[in-house]
This record gives structure tokens, C-alpha cells and sequence, in this order.
């Protein structure tokens, strides 16, 4: 596939895209996750890019929906089943469905809806997707406790592209080397020319490390796993209170991410435990280990008379000798137990066995005042604990990571799973709560059973069931706020739904997979000279393509071409009464010659027909009466029937509670003459 090809993906967007392992797969499926994952695109991006891919793919030019109620009503349709999705990612996948004429795009979408509607939207499930999320790259991640070795200059620059987290330095020799572990908790010697080396540390020869990065950083691995833990959480628990087949072993993946920490290191370990606290911990440690022996040894001079004769005291002067000699002398008992006890303290202290020789040597055996330990000792078991805890730690990075590589790309497909089931699980929801039904294609024009509107500003269980059907051109006419325009809206909204792929609010529905929906929402007053015309050529140019004469074919379906479906709210606010009927008359005279279908409302339709030249059929949403002020209503359209307006109505009940003079009675005669 050639990016470039795709609308709106230029150069630049196309090096983004190469970056991931199957550019061509994800946008062949829309998938949005995938292709968000390309750095520098958002979900949101993403979701244009999959959308222009797919019209690509169609060769659909997204002209379906012509007018901006049209995109009004899609807006509105799109948002009723974004409603019902419970992740963003969902959301923005949802935006890849727009209505088509390319019947290709039109049934691959059924096919989708087909699965989806079959979907049990469990509660359990609907709540555990709030968790989840697209997986996210690891942070940069920095390992400084080890470097990578190397004399091999070649081998210096695979290195530092291969494993970019740890230095990778350049020695010479065994010497270097020797340099290196000094500093550096583990050093990997890549060459095999070090094999046999003695050198003091943790110094290790893996000619192949670079084949295996994760080896040398398992924090690579663990990182990943660490930023994604709880959406891979939440994505297991939606595998296990749905349908789903999970792609590997969920308590495998749910015990491995028990052992990994927020912050990528590892959990429930107690010998790494007692080993960070000893490190945190060793200077506190020595510090009250020698308060413990300077205790003991001065409760044992303030409790003891020691008496030095003269001659043994000038003898001491005379030597130099201070209070070391005096207690090597007089306290020797006392100095070893007051030692013993910090020795022992500092090892119960730290509570690492392996290490209590050489915490024990921090104390020596030569008496001084106060007792402090050996500074040398201490920077040695510091060193020694620091590179054991490393060594640990590293160890069990390696065990986790080796366990977690394997499930990195199970891992994905889970949560990519889970984040398509709410796609799915939306679609059926949007399909559960609005009674829908899959429309079937074919003939001409629409017709609809118990559609019922779910945009109106009103429950839906509350909405009135509409039958209408139109094949060629009607007006509809109707008395205010008789649901004229609503019904205009519903086979908008229908006729969009459809050629989305998507079921429809209905009991039972047929539509003609029109080319384009033209929808003029009702216009507010009359239009000033510029408007009017520029009103005027819109419709010109509607009539023309749609007898045949501009890019359709005249014939509709029969010979190749498609219709549009035109749908008009009171036009004849655009001009003074009189000049709107024959405006009208003739935009619909146009369009009856040609494969469009049209519906318009108005209030002129007994006028508009009249002044046609062709045969127009007008229905009516017919009032049947007054109730408290309130119309009665009977919400499908009557073929072929003319409704009364309003005043009639009003007129006609006035007439009924009793005339004296007849008044009533003869206006009611000029309606039913009129």
C-alpha cells in the first residue's frame, strides 16, 4: 500500500506510520490502537488517518452527506452509539463509521455489526472495561549498575544501538575490565577473547548478549509491564466476565505482574528486601551500635574505682600512653564485652547472616574511647551489601522478565481484544436500547415500519411508533408541531444509520443505497437577494444532476446510476408564499424526472401541487382533533391526503360547541372549499 495514497497522509505522516511492525494491516483494519501507536499520533489522529484509509480502500469520496444538517444528523446518529462506549479508545474507533455510498464499505460494516450485535453486554464486563486502555512504551528507561564491555569498536556501535540503556565503554585488557567492576555492580565482557579472565567482582563473557537484549535489561521488559499493569488488570477482567478467548494463561499473567512493583522492580522477594533495608539502613545501624558499646563500657567505668599507684601512673606519662593503655590495663574484660555488643547489635540490626563476619570486623579488638567503628570496614560492607542487593535484584529482574517476554505480545492482542469488544459491546447496546432492526437495500426511495425517533427531546419509550415510505417525490404536509420536521429527522436518521452499516430504530426498514443525502433544515425568515439565489443555484444544481443531464445517470438504479434523497423543511420560508409554490413546484418537477427521491415539507403543498406540472403526491400527518388545547396527533403520514392545518382544526371544534349566528359554520365551509 503507498501511504502517500491515503488523504491527508503526507511524507512526514508516512515515515511515522513505517514505524510500526504491519503499517499496511492496521490501516487495512482501521485499527486505531495500532496506528496510534506510530510516534507522534494521537488516538484522535489516528482515527482520521484509519477513516481516510478506508475510504481509500472503497474508493468512497466522503461526498455522501451534502448539506450541514445532513453532517448535523450523522453527528448526532455517531454520538448515539459513542454514548455507549466505555473507553476512549472505542470512541475514537467509532469515528472510522461514517455513511457510504460504496456498497463494499456499506456491508463490510454489517458483516462487523452482524458479530456485534450478538453480544451479551454483561454489566460485569461494561464495568471492568473502564480500566483499560491502549498499552503504552515504556519511559525511557536508565540502568546504571552495569555496563557493557567491549575492545571492539564495531562491536562499541551494535552495542549502544542494540541496548541503549546501559553505558557500553571500550577496554583495552583484563586491567580495564578490572576498572570497570570496581565501579559497576556487573560488567558484560562481549567479546570471547576475555574468556578465563580473574578479575575480583561480577565481571561475566557473553559473546551473544546482543541477540538478547532482554537478558542483559530485563528492565526493558519490566518497564513495559510496570506502565501498563493496571490496564492489563482491567483488560483480564474483562475476559473473564465475557465471551471472550483469552489469548494466554490469565492467571500466569495476573501472578507474574503480582511480583512487579509500580515502579518496575520486583515484589516478595525477602532476601532483596533484607538487603535494601541493610543498604538503607547501615549507617543508622553502625551509629547506634556504637552507642550501645560506648553505653556499656561507661556504665562499666562509672561503676568500678580504679587505682593507679604513682609510679605506674608516671610511668604511663612518661611512655605517652592515654586511656587506651589504662583500659587495655584496668578494662580489657569490660572493652571486649561492650564490643561484642555492638558487634552484635550491627548484625541483628542489618539481619543479613551472610554478611555478619564482615559487619563483626567494623568493631576491633584495640581498646578506645569512645568506640567507633572502622570507616575502611564500613565503605567495604557497604560496597559488598550494595553489589549483592544489585546482584539480587538484577537476578530476579532476569527470572520475572524471562516469564513476562513471552506474554508481551499475548499482553497486547488482550487488551487490544478488550478494547474491540467495547466497540462491539457499543454497536449492541446502541442496538439494545433503541429497538433496532439491520434495514434491508433495494428499490426505490425508503420505506420504514415503527421507526421511532431516538433524537427527539423526549424518553424513547416514550416516542410514537412512524410508518412512511417514499418512492419518487412527495410533499408533507401537516399541522404545527404535528411532527412534520421530526419525521423528516428519522428517515434522515435512518438513511444515515444505514449506509453507516448500522441497525436503525426501527421494526422493519428498506432503503435505496443512495448516491448522496441532501437535507435543507427549515430556513429562519425570508432570505435577503443573495442568499435567495445563492439558494436558488444549490437546487439548480441538484435538479440538474439529477435528471441526467450532470454526473447521474436518469434512470436511477436501472442503468447504473444512483439517486439521492432530498429532504426540504418549509422551503417557502425563503421568499414571499406566492413565489415559493412555484419554486418549489418546479425544483420538484426536476427531480421527479430523474432518480432522486424527495420529500418536502410545507405548509403550501395544495398550492405547490397545483401549480405542477406533474403529478406530485402529497401526504399529511393528520390532526384528529383538540384535546385541553393540546393537538391529537396521529404521527404516520396519511398517502396521498392533504392535511387540515391548525385553524381548521381550531375553526371546526368552535364550530362543534354551538354557532348562533353561523359564523363559524361559514368559515368553515371556505376550508373545506379552499
Amino acid at each position: 500500500m503507498d501511504l502517500e495514497a491515503i488523504p491527508g497522509v503526507g511524507a512526514k505522516t508516512a515515515r511515522q506510520l513505517r514505524e510500526l511492525d504491519d503499517p499496511e494491516g492496521a490501516l487495512e483494519s482501521g485499527d486505531v490502537a495500532a496506528i496510534a501507536r506510530a510516534p507522534g499520533i494521537s488516538e484522535g489522529r489516528a482515527a482520521r488517518i484509519a477513516r481516510a484509509a478506508v475510504r481509500h480502500r472503497h474508493g468512497d469520496d466522503g461526498a455522501f452527506l451534502a448539506t450541514d444538517r445532513a453532517r448535523e444528523v450523522y453527528r448526532s446518529a455517531l454520538s448515539l452509539v459513542q454514548d455507549r462506549a466505555v473507553t476512549d479508545y472505542a470512541e475514537r474507533r467509532l469515528e472510522t463509521l461514517y455513511p457510504s455510498s460504496a456498497e463494499s464499505r456499506i456491508e463490510e460494516v454489517r458483516a462487523f455489526v452482524e458479530g456485534a450485535m450478538e453480544r451479551d453486554p454483561d454489566p460485569a464486563a461494561v464495568e471492568a472495561l473502564a480500566g483499560v486502555e491502549p498499552l503504552e512504551p515504556a519511559r525511557d528507561v536508565r540502568v546504571r549498575d552495569r555496563c557493557l564491555a567491549t575492545n571492539d569498536a564495531e562491536t562499541y556501535s551494535r552495542a549502544r544501538e542494540a541496548i541503549p540503556e546501559v553505558s557500553v565503554e571500550l577496554v583495552d585488557d583484563a586491567r580495564g575490565l578490572a576498572e570497570l567492576a570496581r565501579g559497576y555492580s556487573t560488567v558484560i565482557a562481549l567479546d570471547e577473547s576475555f574468556a578465563g579472565v580473574d578479575v575480583e567482582g561480577d565481571v561475566r563473557v557473553e559473546p551473544r548478549a546482543l541477540e538478547d537484549p532482554a537478558s542483559v535489561v530485563p528492565e526493558r521488559t519490566l518497564a513495559f509491564f510496570a506502565r501498563n499493569r493496571d490496564r492489563l488488570r482491567a483488560a483480564v477482567g474483562v475476559h473473564r466476565t465475557s465471551s471472550l478467548d483469552p489469548p494466554c494463561d490469565l492467571d500466569a499473567l495476573e501472578s507474574a505482574l503480582s511480583r512487579l512493583e509500580s515502579d518496575g522492580t520486583v515484589a516478595g522477594d525477602e532476601t532483596l528486601d533484607a538487603l535494601a533495608t541493610a543498604v538503607d539502613d547501615l549507617d543508622a545501624a553502625v551509629s547506634m551500635a556504637e552507642s550501645v558499646a560506648n553505653d556499656h563500657l561507661r556504665t562499666a567505668i562509672e561503676e568500678r574505682d580504679v587505682t593507679i599507684e604513682g609510679a605506674d601512673l608516671l610511668s604511663l606519662v612518661e611512655r605517652g600512653a592515654g586511656v587506651d593503655s589504662l583500659l587495655r590495663r584496668e578494662l580489657s574484660d569490660e572493652y571486649a564485652e561492650a564490643v561484642d555488643a555492638a558487634r552484635d547489635h550491627l548484625v541483628d540490626a542489618l539481619g543479613v547472616e551472610d554478611y555478619a563476619a564482615t559487619a563483626r570486623q567494623a568493631f576491633g579488638d584495640e581498646p578506645t574511647f569512645p568506640v567507633e567503628a572502622d570507616d575502611r570496614v564500613v565503605s567495604r560492607l557497604r560496597e559488598e551489601l550494595t553489589a549483592a542487593r544489585d546482584r539480587r535484584a538484577t537476578g530476579l529482574k532476569r527470572e520475572l522478565a524471562a516469564d513476562l517476554a513471552d506474554l508481551r505480545e499475548p499482553s497486547m492482542t488482550l487488551v487490544d481484544a478488550a478494547l474491540d469488544l467495547d466497540v462491539e459491546l457499543a454497536v449492541s447496546r446502541f442496538a439494545r436500547d433503541f429497538d433496532c432492526t439491520v434495514p434491508r437495500f433495494g428499490g426505490r426511495g425508503f420505506e420504514i415500519e415503527g421507526g421511532r425517533s431516538p433524537l427527539l427531546d423526549v424518553p424513547f419509550e416514550a416516542v410514537e411508533p412512524v410508518d412512511y415510505g417514499v418512492s419518487g417525490v412527495a410533499l408533507l404536509s401537516g399541522v404545527n408541531s404535528g411532527g412534520k420536521t421530526s419525521t423528516l429527522d428519522l428517515v434522515a436518521l435512518v438513511v444515515v444509520l444505514a449506509h453507516m452499516g448500522l441497525p436503525v430504530p426501527a421494526e422493519r426498514a428498506r432503503v435505496e443505497r443512495f448516491e448522496a443525502l441532501h437535507y435543507q433544515a427549515k430556513t429562519q425568515g425570508t432570505l435577503d437577494a443573495g442568499a435567495f439565489e445563492a439558494t436558488l443555484r444549490e437546487f439548480g444544481a441538484l435538479a440538474v444532476d439529477g435528471t441526467g443531464n450532470g454526473s447521474e445517470s436518469g434512470n436511477g438504479n436501472e442503468a447504473g446510476g444512483r439517486g439521492r434523497l432530498v429532504l426540504v423543511d418549509e422551503l417557502e420560508s425563503i421568499t414571499e408564499p406566492g413565489a415559493s409554490a412555484v419554486i418549489i413546484a418546479g425544483i420538484l418537477e426536476a427531480l421527479a424526472e430523474g432518480a432522486s427521491t424527495a420529500v418536502f415539507v410545507s405548509h403550501l403543498a395544495g398550492e405547490i401541487r397545483d401549480a405542477a406540472s406533474v403529478d406530485v403526491a402529497v401526504d399529511g400527518i393528520e390532526a384528529v382533533g383538540l384535546s385541553e388545547g393540546e393537538l391529537v396527533v396521529e404521527r404516520s403520514p396519511r398517502k396521498d391526503h392533504l392535511a387540515r392545518s391548525t385553524p381548521e382544526l381550531i375553526v371546526e371544534k368552535l364550530a362543534g360547541e354551538g354557532d348562533a349566528n353561523g359564523f363559524y359554520e361559514r368559515l368553515l365551509e371556505k376550508f373545506e372549499g379552499a
